[in-house]
């Protein structure tokens, strides 16, 4: 089976290219389960109820989020009522949401996705390496297939949390500094890894905001809004090829979409 990973969509032109493309991705590579990164997904920092329906709705099969999970109180209904959407596990069993998710490929098999947050460079959070110990030991043994979006800052405490999880799970991608990582790779035991697979929505920008008003305030120090920007839209992510039987990754590979093979997808939707 294949399942692709979609990085950090920020702001509506990155929902916009997710639901102009996944369905014809689907197709074109005959995809099991789509999984996406949607913590910015709303003006640049967090989701609403109606977004996560758009992304859902746009067939993508789970969603998971980052530090700006709570910046929208009114997603937290959501997080607690819906299957298809997890908080990182390392925040406190009180915070709205649950510790990883079960869903369906297309096939039927279960999958578990599960979202851990870093620590370098990150607000504080619990402890990520025993958050994932105790998330994998619930998780039912008959389910093989185990994603994992690992949201973190610094490539030292990425490489280290696929190290701690070879063998253990089927992938672990990287998501949070929306810029594609060029490490893509399957470690010893069968875990795909890759140090983040990007953003998804403008690249005419400074990490998905507008370029002037990034520089305004960086050097001058006056605030301005870092309004999200609108230019040469994308689609990163990865595609990971995993045996159903053993859960094991057996392929992956980056994926790219520009603005330029929207229409092509396009034409490829059932």
């Amino acid at each position: 089976m294949r399942i692709l990973h979609i990085g950090d969509i920020v702001g509506k032109v990155g929902r916009d290219i997710v639901r102009d493309v996944v369905p014809g991705l689907r197709e074109k590579y005959n995809l099991s389960l789509v999984v996406a990164n949607a913590e910015n997904a709303c003006g640049g920092s967090g989701l609403t109820p109606a977004a996560h329906r758009e992304l859902i709705d746009a067939r993508v099969d789970c969603i998971t989020m980052g530090d700006h999970i709570y910046r929208r109180k009114e997603l937290n209904k959501t997080l607690e009522s819906q299957p298809n959407i997890v908080k990182p596990a390392n925040y406190p069993a009180s915070a709205p949401g649950k510790d990883f998710a079960i869903v369906q490929s297309k096939e039927g098999l279960r999958v578990a996705v599960i979202s851990v947050m870093g620590r370098v460079f990150m607000r504080p959070v619990d402890c990520p390496w025993t958050a994932i110990d105790r998330v994998l030991s619930q998780i039912p043994s008959d389910i093989k297939i185990r994603c994992v979006d690992f949201h973190a800052e610094a490539t030292s405490d990425k490489q280290l949390m696929g190290r701690h999880l070879d063998g253990r799970v089927s992938y672990c991608l990287g998501t949070h500094t929306h810029v594609a990582t060029a490490d893509e790779q399957i470690f010893p035991r069968g875990t795909a890894f890759m140090c983040d697979v990007g953003m998804t929505g403008p690249h005419e920008s400074i990490i998905g905001r507008r370029i002037d008003r990034v520089l305004e305030t960086t050097i001058t120090f006056r605030p301005t809004l870092f309004d999200v920007a609108k230019d040469d839209v994308r689609l990163n992510g990865a595609i990971v090829d995993v045996d159903p039987q053993t859960g094991k990754a057996t392929a992956i590979e980056r994926l790219q979409v520009r603005e330029n093979q929207v229409k092509e997808l396009k034409l490829q939707r059932p």
